[in-house]
């Protein structure tokens, strides 16, 4: 997977890392980070400079909704050719009449992370992390590094071991 990239492990390379990635890198010791052009962060982007299939990387979107005065949100994690079940299943699991995704920059500022790079590794602690079974069961799957020059490849399984993670059956469709 983006093996025309040198490949490093990333808790020996937080410089790599954005600042929120780089507190909780260690709950995943067998991620590694590799080096790209910014303006490639985008998945579809990334895949066709590299020839690589959308299948292989995951995208972490921010879902917020609100009940009376409470806001709620969380973060989903699913395949890139995927789509995460906003309206039905993360609606119900928010407990929110309705829900969409987070203003961009509410994402940013509240991830602490570059947009096109926010990744489930290094959220805020109060946010749950739902993470679709098909990026779970992924031998490797690339995923944002919290900066837009970077890039992070984790074993799907190893996920699981974020604060607040939750493997969520259907997520994504």
């Amino acid at each position: 997977m983006f093996d025309q990239l040198p490949h490093q492990p990333a808790a020996e390379h937080p410089e790599l890392l954005g600042e929120p990635v780089r507190r909780l890198i260690h709950l995943l010791p067998d991620a590694e980070v590799f080096v790209i052009d910014p303006a490639l962060s985008d998945t579809e982007a990334l895949c066709r400079a590299y020839g690589e299939d959308e299948s292989t990387c995951g995208n972490c979107v921010i879902v917020r909704g609100r009940r009376g005065e409470t806001e709620r949100t969380a973060a989903c994690l699913a395949l890139a050719t995927t789509r995460v079940d906003v309206n039905r299943l993360v609606r119900r699991r928010l407990d929110v009449r309705k829900c969409s995704f987070a203003p961009m920059d509410d994402a940013v500022a509240e991830s602490g992370m570059e947009y096109g790079a926010i990744t489930p590794v290094g959220l805020p602690p109060e946010w749950p992390i739902w993470i679709d079974t098909a990026v779970a069961r992924a031998e490797r799957v690339c995923i944002g590094a919290g900066t837009r020059s970077a890039k992070l490849i984790v074993p799907g399984r190893s996920l699981s071991a974020l604060p607040n993670a939750e493997i969520v059956d259907q997520l994504a469709h």
